[in-house]
């Protein structure tokens, strides 16, 4: 009998494990998931789903799945149980409950990467804050003066280095503009110079990791990446204390008019606050942009009567300015690009910089009758919804005039109802965590094209595409061949 009294002892505690155990299976069988597949242990399906495709389509995973499971799957990604969803408007709900029912929640190793403090990952009051500095610095009345003229600067600068029947990178051009156009606005850094072509060459490292695979092991993308990371920002720690020395000495510079000078006066970020907004608005502003300016690049010739109309909208503009006897393009000059803005929304659907977004649920969430677990990953499918050919008609057909209120007057074919399929146009996120610089993006597009169709015709000069890594890139980096018009 002596023996069997510890039995008896452990007994209570093995009878509530079970019954701990029955309850958490009966919590788990009253979700009503998704269907989907969540794939091998850990790794689930995340190869399938990184595997490098078409940018204009939403590749062979994401394809399949949807004919299978529907446009709300479940499946296992990036080492979480995830949500996947290709629906429209259960992707602007999404965005639209930010902090209330969702968060951001992007895999550790893009912080890792981008910094704890980076605008991508904060959540909350911080990233609010942050992203207050940035709307700030990039106000309303700060682009109509001050960035207007930086953007057309800095597109002149790339465009008259072009050579008649030259044939060069897009891509690399592209980035040449949008990184010396950031780097000027940041850190007034000039373009040329040599401090400016090694902070660029840093970056270049630093690019290559964030869109590779995470492992932190000698001689990878990642672990350079990391370095370069620390490079770059000891470059830009020094900045702040050459800064903050002429502040104490009463040398101040009005021409250094930029962010680090705004957020050094109007901000109580730490050091290490500071040195990841900038690092991540460096990311933001100088990635997306000159992706989006290669796609366009990319899709125009194409498509020559746009390219004849964007022509035609711009003469005008030029010959008004003429007349006046002004040079540089003003704000009302932005706002007569309207047929250009429909290039760019077009662009930007086709071509989907922005493909994905990471989301965790905060709470308990149904939708259309299917369960979405608390705790659990969701990723809002950008592309999907806008390449669904029940809200754009023929979807992978480059046309801006479905853009337009009339809806097609020139145009190939027919269109979908601009107003109902814009509703669901999301290129640069959408809720709270809008993209604070999507009027930037957008007016460098209009002034790169501007400047772009009035001087030059250019041709593909080799076979290239654009293709999600998942980050959208191009193989050959785009080579064109440009003739003066």
């Amino acid at each position: 009998m002596p023996d069997s009294e510890p039995i008896f002892l452990l007994l209570p505690s093995i009878l509530s494990l079970i019954l701990f155990f029955i309850l958490i299976k009966r919590k788990q069988r009253r979700y009503n998931l998704p269907p989907g597949n969540m794939g091998w242990p850990f790794l689930g399906e995340t190869i399938g789903y990184l595997r490098p495709y078409s940018a204009t389509s939403v590749g062979e995973f994401m394809h399949q799945h949807i004919s299978r499971y529907g446009n709300i799957y479940k499946s296992n990604l990036f080492g979480e149980k995830t949500i996947v969803s290709a629906d429209a408007g259960l992707n602007k709900f999404i965005l639209q409950n930010e902090g209330r029912l969702f968060e951001c929640s992007y895999p550790r190793s893009i912080g890792g990467i981008l910094g704890k403090w980076s605008m991508l990952v904060l959540v909350g009051d911080m990233h609010r804050d942050m992203r207050i500095i940035s709307l700030n610095f990039l106000s309303n009345a700060r682009l109509r003066t001050h960035l207007l003229r930086e953007v057309e600067k800095h597109t002149l600068l790339v465009l008259n280095t072009w050579k008649e029947k030259c044939i060069f990178s897009a891509q690399d051009e592209a980035k040449k503009f949008t990184f010396n156009l950031m780097a000027k606005n940041i850190m007034s850094m000039d373009p040329g110079h040599p401090e400016t072509e090694q902070l660029k060459k840093e970056y270049v490292t630093f690019m290559k990791g964030v869109v590779s695979a995470p492992l932190n092991l000698p001689g990878t993308a990642y672990r350079k990446a990391l370095q370069s990371r620390s490079t770059i920002l000891k470059f830009i720690e020094k900045k702040m204390e050459v800064r903050i020395r002429k502040m104490k000495e009463g040398k101040e510079n009005l021409e250094e008019d930029d962010l680090l000078e705004w957020v050094l006066k109007h901000s109580n970020l730490s050091t290490e606050q500071i040195l990841d907004l900038i690092l991540s608005l460096l990311f933001a502003g100088h990635e997306t942009s000159s992706v989006a300016i290669t796609l366009a690049i990319y899709f125009l010739p194409g498509c020559p009567l746009a390219i004849q109309q964007l022509r035609e909208e711009h003469l005008e503009i030029a010959r008004a300015k003429n007349q006046s006897g002004e040079t540089e393009l003003n704000w009302d000059d932005y706002k007569k690009m309207e047929f250009t803005q429909c290039v760019i929304n077009e662009t930007l659907r086709l071509g989907n910089v922005v493909r994905f977004l990471h989301r965790k649920a905060l709470k308990d969430v149904r939708y259309k009758g299917y369960d979405i677990p608390c705790g659990w990953k969701v990723l809002p499918v950008i592309a999907a919804v806008h390449l669904d050919p029940c809200l754009f008609d023929r979807p992978q057909l480059f046309n801006p005039w479905r853009w337009q209120q009339n809806n097609g007057s020139r145009g190939a074919g027919t269109t979908t109802s601009s107003a109902s399929s814009s509703n669901y146009f999301m290129p640069f996120g959408g809720g709270p965590r809008l993209c604070a610089g999507t009027e930037l993006a957008k007016l460098e597009m209009a002034v790169f094209i501007h400047h772009l169709v009035l001087n030059y015709q250019w041709e593909l000069a080799d076979t290239d595409e654009a293709f999600a890594f998942p980050f959208v890139d191009f193989p050959k980096g785009l080579p064109i061949r440009v003739f003066k018009s």
